[in-house]
């Protein structure tokens, strides 16, 4: 009887390792390697974005709900809504080929200096899905990046850099960055 329990027992624990074996080596062998220097998917893009100042309803992709008053020159405090295009040109009035949505803030006193969280929802014949990004924009610096986080659709669960160069400026009313976008992990 005792020789019966160990035969199943013995068989029980050589199904189980053959089990692990066969799982461990199929997780070691999917595992993708990231190369750093090379993006798996690239994008230039330009985000257009007109503040709401009362007068220009039409045009604006932004608007102001939190602007404290007093808190220094540095719009400390600010907290901005966007819907805003994404177009392939510097050109505003291009075909959009995503539109920007979400918000930012100003968190610095002593510069300007802003906070971005955002998806790029794209809707087009070339790509459906959206690229969730967000992170700090030191706006006084040449180039800033923020971090890809995720997406969906064509750029599901992607990671990688949006790098921010600002394009143009002029003043509280508009201004436009060109967002280079590399993608280190695609699915």
């Amino acid at each position: 009887m005792a020789s019966l329990v160990e035969k199943q027992l013995l068989k029980s624990l050589f199904s189980f390792v053959l089990l692990v074996l066969l799982f461990s080596d199929t997780v070691i062998s999917s595992r993708k390697t990231l190369d750093q220097r090379k993006p798996c998917k690239h994008f230039s893009f330009y985000f257009h974005d007109i503040l709401y100042d009362g007068d220009n309803v039409a045009n604006a992709t932004s608007a102001a709900i939190v602007s404290p008053p007093g808190l220094g020159n540095f719009k400390f405090g600010k907290f901005v809504i966007f819907d805003g295009p994404i177009t392939m040109d510097k050109n505003y009035l291009s075909e959009p080929v995503a539109r920007a949505q979400g918000f930012y803030f100003y968190d610095m006193k002593t510069d300007f200096n802003s906070w971005f969280s955002y998806t790029l929802v794209f809707n087009s014949t070339e790509h459906k899905g959206t690229l969730n990004i967000m992170g700090a924009d030191l706006m006084m610096e040449p180039t800033r990046d923020l971090s890809v986080v995720g997406g969906t659709g064509d750029f599901f669960m992607a990671r990688g850099i949006a790098t921010f160069v600002t394009d143009l400026f002029q003043g509280a009313k508009y201004f436009r960055v060109k967002m280079d976008i590399k993608l280190y992990e695609c699915y």
